[in-house]
């Protein structure tokens, strides 16, 4: 688990991505890993999500897929099978959270309060997500919650894009972002894999950019 969590951290960005249609899952996993960020959070909001992570994981095994918007252990259940390596929900879910720690499923709760953060700690939880991170205060907010949990680091999501991300990478509690600028559905819809691609390489430009400053 502690692999994966080191290899999110490396490429700073993790795609938020939803799929209405699992045909554009290996399309799209193609411009994610070409484009040089071999990562993609599928998230459950649709129909498509748990056959777009089998194809995503099954024809480009070198891409670290996980899925988002868990909301049950029976979603937690068919992602896993379907070939994510790690899980993330938008809020802190205490039976989610134990289930997958139970079955050393890597997990990334949803927490935005002095007594989530808490409930991650009292379960080792290292990372949490952060979410909604602009609605709830940014970095600002983080930098709070992280200064009596000293041994916590936050992946924050919402909000997050292109204009930002320079001050949520520059925090040292942060260890990625979440991001759907670069795998905008529009894009997704009409097919422009090309165009998804290029702004893949300006984001790892961007992260690679800030980190190196």
């Amino acid at each position: 688990m502690s692999n994966v969590s080191e290899k999110i951290q490396e490429m700073g960005v993790v795609p938020v991505v939803v799929l209405n249609d699992a045909k554009d899952a290996a399309p799209l996993a193609k411009a994610l890993c070409e484009g040089g960020l071999p990562c993609a959070e599928v998230t459950f909001r649709t129909e498509a999500a748990e056959e777009s992570i089998r194809i995503m994981a099954t024809e480009y095994p070198e891409m670290l897929v996980g899925a988002g918007t868990v909301l049950t252990i029976n979603q937690v259940d068919r992602a896993v099978a379907a070939g994510a390596k790690f899980i993330v929900s938008p809020g802190f879910d205490p039976e989610i959270v134990d289930y997958c720690l139970s079955k050393n499923i890597l997990v990334f709760p949803g927490c935005i309060t002095p007594s989530e953060v808490a409930q991650a700690v009292k379960r080792g939880l290292k990372v949490v997500k952060f979410f909604p991170a602009e609605q709830f205060g940014g970095v600002s907010t983080i930098k709070a919650l992280a200064a009596p949990y000293v041994g916590v680091k936050f992946m924050p999501t919402g909000g997050v894009n292109a204009k930002n991300l320079d001050s949520y990478l520059s925090c040292d509690k942060i260890v990625a972002c979440g991001g759907s600028w670069m795998v905008k559905g529009s894009l997704v819809e009409e097919r422009k894999f090309d165009e998804i691609e290029t702004l893949v390489k300006e984001a790892v430009q961007l992260v690679n950019d800030i980190r190196n400053k």
